[in-house]
C-alpha cells in the first residue's frame, strides 16, 4: 500500500507538471498582476506544473511580484498542442536547468534524441545569477546535488527558502498522529538521481533535499510536507475519481467502513499559506495535510456529494473483499485501509501548520470545482485525467463492474 500511495504523492510534481493539454489547467489568463507598495519579489522554481499556479495565483492576489524559473518545457508542449500560453502577462520568465551543468534545451528534449537545441540555450541557474528576491518557493526539487545548487547560489540574494517537501519524506507512516519530530526516510545510495521502482526513492530524496536547502541557509528555510494534493488541474487521478463517479448517481461502492480516516489538501489552499508564509517569515518544518478536524470517508464521500448536487448512494465494502474480487489498488484513489504500515497514512498531525494560519475550504467546495474542471477537458483529456470511466475496447466499463461487485457483497451479507 505505501508503495502505491507514494507514486501518487509524486505523481503531484511528476506526472501532473509534465501534462500540458488541458484547457486552461494553469492559471486564468485575467489573474491580477498589478503589484502593492509593499509587495514582496517571489521567485518559483517550476511555476507551471499543479502547485506552482496556485502559488503564482495568490501572491499576484496579494500586490506580489513573481517570477518563474523552468526551462520552458512545459510551454513548449502547449505550443505544440495548438494551445496558447496562460502565465498572467506580468510573471517575469527566466529559463535554464535545475541541473548547472545541463541547459533548459537538455531538458526540453529529454526522451527526444533529435530533438534541436540551440548553442544558446540558457545554462544551469545561469539566470539566476545576480538577482534579487524576498523568497524562493522550490516546487521541483527532487535531489539533493540540485537543490544544493540553487539554494547556494541565491543565499546572497534571498531571505527565505521554501522547500515543498511531502510527508513521504518520513521513514513510515504506520503510527497515528506522527509530527515533524518522526523519523526521516534515507537513500541507500544518497547520491542517486533515480526515482527507482515504484519511486522508492522519492521519499528519502525529499528528506536529502530539506537538509541541502537547511545547510545551505540555515534558520532561512521553510521545508513544508504536504499530503495529497488534490483539487482543479490536478492530472493524476488522486481525488478527481471522487466527485466524477459521485455526479453519476445510482449505488456506488466505497471501500472500508464509514469511520476510516482521510486526509488531503486542496491546492489552492496550499498555494495560499505558502504565501502566507512568506508573508509572515514562518521558517521550520510544517505538515500541510488537512483539514482542520479529522475526516472521515463517510463526511468526505457526503462532502463530495454535496458539491456535485448528486442523488448518489453509497454501499460500504470491506477492502480485504475489495481485494479479493481483484480490484486494484489505484481503483480508489487516495484510500488506505487504517491498519498495519498504513496505520498512520491518513492520521498526520498538522498543529504546527494550524498555528501558523493554514486554512481549509470546504470538501463540497474542493469537488464542485474538481468536477466543473474535468467538464471542461475534451473527452480524450477526460479519460486521461479519470481513466475508470474511459471507454476502452475489448474491456469491460467500470460501472458494470462496480455493479458486479456490488452484486457479490450483497450475496455475501445475505448469506
Amino acid at each position: 500500500m505505501l508503495t502505491s500511495r507514494r507514486e501518487f504523492l509524486a505523481c503531484s510534481a511528476t506526472v501532473a507538471a509534465s501534462w500540458a493539454l488541458a484547457p486552461g489547467d494553469l492559471i486564468a489568463a485575467d489573474a491580477s498582476s498589478g503589484r502593492s507598495v509593499n509587495g514582496l519579489r517571489i521567485l518559483i522554481l517550476g511555476g507551471t506544473g499543479f502547485l506552482g499556479p496556485s502559488c503564482t495565483e495568490a501572491a499576484l492576489a496579494h500586490g506580489h511580484a513573481v517570477t518563474h524559473f523552468n526551462s520552458g518545457r512545459t510551454e513548449g508542449l502547449r505550443q505544440k498542442a495548438g494551445r496558447p500560453s496562460v502565465v498572467p502577462a506580468g510573471v517575469e520568465q527566466l529559463y535554464g536547468n535545475r541541473d548547472p551543468n545541463k541547459t533548459a534545451d537538455d531538458r526540453k528534449s529529454e526522451g527526444q534524441s533529435n530533438a534541436p537545441k540551440s548553442p544558446d540555450s540558457p545554462k544551469g541557474l545561469s539566470q539566476l545569477e545576480g538577482k534579487k528576491w524576498d523568497a524562493v518557493i522550490d516546487t521541483s526539487g527532487f535531489f539533493p546535488r540540485m537543490v544544493k545548487a540553487s539554494a547556494e547560489l541565491l543565499r546572497p540574494n534571498v531571505k527565505q527558502y521554501i522547500f515543498v517537501s511531502s510527508i513521504s519524506a518520513y521513514k513510515d507512516m504506520n503510527t497515528p498522529d506522527f509530527d515533524e519530530t518522526a523519523p526521516l526516510a534515507t537513500l541507500a545510495d544518497p547520491a542517486t538521481e533515480e526515482m527507482g521502482k515504484d519511486f522508492a526513492n522519492y521519499g528519502g530524496g525529499k528528506a536529502l533535499c530539506e537538509r541541502a536547502a537547511e545547510t545551505a541557509m540555515p534558520g532561512r528555510v521553510t521545508v513544508i510536507r504536504p499530503g495529497f494534493i488534490v483539487g482543479p488541474r490536478d492530472t493524476s487521478g488522486r481525488f478527481i475519481y471522487w466527485p466524477v463517479r459521485e455526479s453519476l448517481a445510482g449505488m456506488m461502492a466505497v471501500p472500508g467502513a464509514p469511520g476510516d480516516p482521510i486526509q488531503f489538501i486542496d491546492v489552492r489552499d496550499l498555494g495560499e499559506w505558502i504565501i502566507h508564509c512568506i508573508e509572515k517569515n514562518v521558517v521550520g518544518a510544517y505538515n500541510a495535510t488537512g483539514p482542520e478536524k479529522p475526516l472521515t470517508m463517510k463526511a468526505m464521500v457526503e462532502g463530495v456529494r454535496e458539491g456535485v448536487k448528486s442523488q448518489v448512494s453509497f454501499t460500504w465494502i470491506d477492502y480485504k473483499f475489495l481485494q479479493s474480487q481483484g480490484v486494484q489498488e489505484g481503483q480508489f484513489p487516495l484510500y488506505e485501509p487504517p491498519e498495519g504500515e498504513s496505520a498512520g497514512a491518513h492520521r498526520c498531525n498538522i498543529k504546527r501548520a494550524l498555528a501558523k494560519g493554514l486554512k481549509f475550504r470546504s470538501v463540497s467546495e474542493t469537488a464542485a470545482a474538481t468536477l466543473a474542471w474535468y467538464k471542461s477537458l475534451s473527452e480524450e483529456l477526460q479519460s486521461r485525467v479519470a481513466p475508470q470511466f474511459a471507454n476502452k475496447p475489448g474491456e469491460t466499463p467500470w460501472l458494470e463492474k462496480e455493479k458486479g461487485l456490488l452484486e457479490a457483497w450483497r450475496k455475501r451479507v445475505e448469506k
